[in-house]
C-alpha cells in the first residue's frame, strides 16, 4: 500500500477571519486521514488494536502556504515512515487541488504510540499490528 490518499473535504466553518483555513483544523484533517488508514482500513484488514487504542505522543506542521476554502477535497498522502517496538510515526503532505494544479500546502508528523485503554499505559505494537504498518512504510 505504502502511501495512502484520502480526500478531505473543507468545511466553511474552518475558515478564520482572514479568509483561510485555520491553522487549528489542520489537525482535525490529519486525524481524519489517520482514522481512514490505522481505524478503517486496519480494521477492514482483521487489524483491531490500532482502531481501539492509539495516542498521539507528537505533532509537527510546517505550513507552506495557505489555504482558502474550496468546494474540492484536499488530498492527503499519508505514510509510515518509522516503526518502533511501541511507536510509529505517521508522515503527511496535505495537497490543494482547487488550482487545477496540485500545491503542497503542508507537510506534517506524528508521533504515535499503542495504548491499552483497560490498563491505562502505553503497550507494544503486536505483530499483526507491526505488518499492517509495514504495509503502510513509505521511507520517501
Amino acid at each position: 500500500m505504502a502511501r495512502h490518499s484520502y480526500l478531505c473535504p473543507m468545511r466553511w466553518a474552518d475558515m478564520d477571519a482572514y479568509g483561510h483555513i485555520n491553522n487549528t483544523v489542520y489537525l482535525a484533517y490529519l486525524e481524519q486521514a489517520r482514522i481512514d488508514v490505522f481505524f478503517t482500513k486496519a480494521r477492514g484488514q482483521g487489524v483491531e488494536g490500532l482502531a481501539t487504542g492509539i495516542v498521539v505522543a507528537e505533532h509537527q506542521i510546517r505550513y507552506k502556504r495557505p489555504i482558502s476554502f474550496a468546494p474540492q477535497p484536499l488530498r492527503i498522502e499519508l505514510w509510515v515512515s518509522q516503526i518502533k517496538a511501541a511507536s510509529y510515526t505517521a508522515d503527511y503532505e496535505i495537497w490543494e487541488e482547487s488550482t487545477g494544479r496540485p500545491l503542497l500546502a503542508t507537510t506534517a508528523r506524528s508521533l504515535l504510540a499503542p495504548f491499552d485503554m483497560a490498563a491505562g499505559r502505553l503497550r507494544r505494537l503486536t505483530r499483526q499490528e507491526r505488518e499492517f504498518l509495514e504495509d503502510c512504510r513509505d521511507d520517501g
